[in-house]
């Protein structure tokens, strides 16, 4: 009777072990069963851990919007580690040839840095539309078009230059630039279109945020360069100034440019070896799309509601469920 049931343990462990290695096998990436985050509690196969993704952080808040959600979904949802690397804009397409950045997940339009290192050195590719659609602009306070409503027209400039002076402009006029290393070619368009004004650039994002809400505040004439989609146009009213129209092409020779800027058609940007190997995490970036009030929404958690990025995006995941469904690998 022991020899039978010593026979019978050692098949109980055979089928324990060929059991355990059957289920093995089919698990999804040989993961355990997790939630996902705004599932409502139904469990699900994690998929398997997929190496690490380098996002650039670009600095804006609404580029930390796009990448804190893409970044959340890969984490919670697919297994991935991320990286960010806050960069400037040029020094993320550096990063494609180093292989320190895989992705740039909203560009505003660089066709020299494309030019090189999508056509010519074929490191990178283009991943698609974020489904934003970026305005560069001059822009005034609205309570300064009232008092003066032709000041929107771009020849009429030069009659209210002295309006702007101030200390560091001095007898021109002051344009507010934001980053020089932005989409910009304001020195450019003042000297072309013979403008009395002078470029004091306020350094970033949130000076230049400031600067306007202050105007507002104080009846302190401001002209600057602005974008949408961009928190800041909910809480305020700023009006375009209306340059020479863009045309294609005019904007070719940024010493000749006296031309608007375009509208911006954002899109991804990912290194060709992440878009050959990144799997599903490189799908996920692919089928990234959502609209400018969806990343001004989140753009307002992180700055007017004290959010951390995380947060506001775990938020908006949460209470978009369908949308972010959408951009799953399949």
């Amino acid at each position: 009777m022991r020899q039978m049931n010593a026979s019978i343990r050692r098949l109980a462990v055979v089928v324990t072990t060929l059991s355990l290695a059957l289920a093995a096998c089919s698990s999804p990436g040989g993961g355990a069963s997790a939630t996902p985050a705004g599932s409502g509690g139904t469990p699900a196969s994690a998929p398997a851990t997929g190496g690490t993704v380098n996002i650039a952080i670009n600095p804006w808040v609404g580029y930390e919007a796009n990448a804190a959600v893409v970044a959340n979904i890969l984490e919670k949802e697919l297994g991935y580690k991320v990286e960010k690397k806050d960069l400037k804009e040029d020094v993320s397409w550096q990063g494609f040839e180093t292989g320190e950045v895989d992705v740039i997940i909203e560009n505003w339009g660089h066709p020299d840095l494309e030019k090189k290192y999508i056509d010519e050195d074929k490191v990178a590719q283009n991943a698609g539309d974020t489904g934003n659609i970026g305005i560069i602009a001059w822009y005034v306070p609205k309570w300064l078009v009232d008092e003066h409503p032709d000041i929107t027209d771009s020849k009429n400039l030069n009659k209210y230059a002295d309006l702007f002076k101030t200390s560091e402009s001095g007898d021109l006029g002051q344009f507010l630039g934001s980053d020089p290393s932005y989409v910009q070619y304001d020195e450019a368009l003042i000297k072309n279109l013979g403008l009395n004004f002078k470029v004091i650039f306020s350094g970033g994002e949130a000076a230049t945020i400031t600067a306007f809400q202050q105007s507002v505040t104080d009846k302190k004439p401001l002209i600057g360069y602005f974008w949408d989609p961009q928190w800041l146009h909910a809480q305020i009213d700023l009006v375009k100034v209306n340059l020479p129209p863009y045309t294609e092409g005019c904007d070719a020779d940024l010493e000749k440019v006296a031309c608007d800027y375009p509208e911006y058609a954002l899109n991804k940007i990912v290194s060709t070896k992440f878009a050959t190997e990144g799997g599903k995490a490189y799908e996920l970036v692919k089928n990234f799309t959502w609209t400018n009030e969806d990343q001004n929404l989140v753009s307002d958690y992180i700055t007017n509601e004290g959010m951390s990025a995380a947060d506001a995006a775990a938020k908006w995941i949460t209470d978009n469920e369908a949308k972010w469904k959408a951009w799953m690998p399949q």
